[in-house]
């Protein structure tokens, strides 16, 4: 669920008792997500194969060697004469990287090649050359900082690019960056594959699990991505995550309003996020026997209808509007409803065996062991016919690029041979 902008002033009669059910509702959170199960993989173990995440596909290619000092100062010279400088030559620069020092040069002239006329020219090559010298050298970091900020970068990687910066981060347990990532891939909707869902799946649910302290805006981050991610997965795993992103992201609705929840999210601004993670429990009371929801999801869905049962109030801290969002109130009005509506779809669910006693974290855990092969097959075959057509394209920019040369040269060749006859045909005239 994603959390909604603060659009109305809700009455409380007692501040103090609202301020303890928010404390206990991020305790339960907390508690919750603790008790998932250990995940199978090992603390160094990259979840991608080695053949996956193997640089000699991307380091065969046709080399083409270049002096960086060189290229830095044709950019340089071209940027003063006020001239946009090729997508290839950026291209160029990024390929020949060799340290960390040349990578902190190279955040620069991505910077100004994105505000050059040439901005929308940025190659999908050369993304994904960028995040594999980042990684190459050290520079994760620099790697997700022109990430997050991508309208001053253009850094729009594809998913197999996106997967090779995400497993780095989880190869060394770095939850919060993997998080990171996967926020990155939410806004830039880029879930269409399903070992990228896996990952997102994986990474999202190992965060969680560490007991993050979370804003209202990490709550949304994080709801819209399990929500997002969890769509594209129609199993157990698929369908929790699904509960508990619309949870998380109805809670950011009921206390900050609906214009918070899809603000700077790919998401719908209808109200209602709560009532659609009833409606997953419902989708599950008609699906397949062995389609399920994890019980951590659920009991984390009734601890925050309890709390927002007891205290409609926004979150400290949050906005505190002028207006009350006749929507937003009423979204809050629906509270008790809801809750008997989730009493009733968790009755259900135990009468009809759909209740997962495994945790998110074990559930993703386990799809990845079962499900991350076969989807890196049909990655590394589709990553195999890009390298051809990104060749292809490389080859054509160069000759097209040195015809111009030639012309070039030939112009003013001629424009030279035409100075020197310009004084003969004087003095003949004399």
């Amino acid at each position: 669920m994603v959390t909604l902008p603060v659009r109305c002033v809700i009455f409380c009669p007692n501040p103090s008792k609202m301020a303890l059910h928010m404390l206990q509702r991020c305790v339960c959170l907390s508690k919750c997500f603790s008790k998932s199960a250990m995940p199978r993989f090992t603390a160094r173990r990259s979840l991608l194969s080695a053949s996956y995440t193997d640089p000699k596909i991307w380091e065969d290619k046709d080399p083409d060697p270049r002096n960086l000092a060189e290229l830095a100062a044709l950019m340089d010279r071209t940027y003063e004469r006020k001239l946009p400088v090729s997508s290839l030559t950026i291209s160029r620069f990024v390929d020949n990287i060799t340290s960390m020092e040349e990578i902190e040069q190279t955040v620069y002239y991505l910077y100004k090649f994105r505000h050059s006329p040439n901005c929308w020219y940025l190659r999908d090559w050369t993304i994904h050359s960028w995040i594999r010298q980042c990684l190459k050298y050290g520079a994760r970091d620099k790697a997700l900082y022109t990430l997050k900020n991508k309208v001053q970068f253009g850094i729009f990687p594809d998913e197999f690019t996106f997967n090779l910066l995400l497993d780095s981060f989880l190869k060394d347990k770095d939850f919060g960056g993997a998080c990171s990532v996967v926020e990155e891939m939410m806004r830039q909707e880029a879930f269409d594959s399903p070992s990228t869902q896996i990952l997102s799946l994986y990474a999202l649910a190992n965060y969680l699990s560490t007991n993050p302290e979370l804003t209202w805006q990490d709550e949304r981050n994080l709801g819209a991505s399990l929500m997002i991610a969890g769509l594209k997965q129609q199993n157990s795993t698929g369908f929790s995550a699904q509960v508990v992103g619309h949870a998380l992201l109805g809670k950011v609705e009921i206390s900050q309003g609906i214009h918070a929840v899809f603000r700077d999210a790919p998401l719908t601004w209808v109200p209602g996020f709560i009532s659609r993670a009833l409606l997953v429990m419902e989708q599950v009371c008609d699906a397949a026997p062995h389609i399920k929801i994890s019980k951590e999801g659920l009991d984390y869905l009734e601890g925050l209808l309890k709390d927002l049962s007891a205290s409609h109030t926004p979150e400290e801290g949050g906005e505190t509007p002028e207006t009350v969002d006749e929507e937003d109130q009423l979204e809050r009005m629906k509270v008790p409803e809801y809750s008997r509506r989730f009493k009733d779809l968790n009755g259900r669910l135990q009468a009809l065996d759909r209740i997962d006693v495994r945790s998110l974290q074990a559930l993703t855990s386990s799809l990845a062991e079962e499900s991350l092969v076969a989807a890196e097959a049909q990655d590394v075959q589709r990553y195999q016919g890009a390298m051809k057509e990104w060749e292809e394209e490389r080859r054509d920019l160069a000759r097209r690029e040195e015809e111009q040369r030639e012309k070039a040269q030939q112009e003013w060749a001629a424009r030279a041979a035409e100075k020197a006859r310009q004084p003969l045909q004087k003095l003949s005239r004399h």
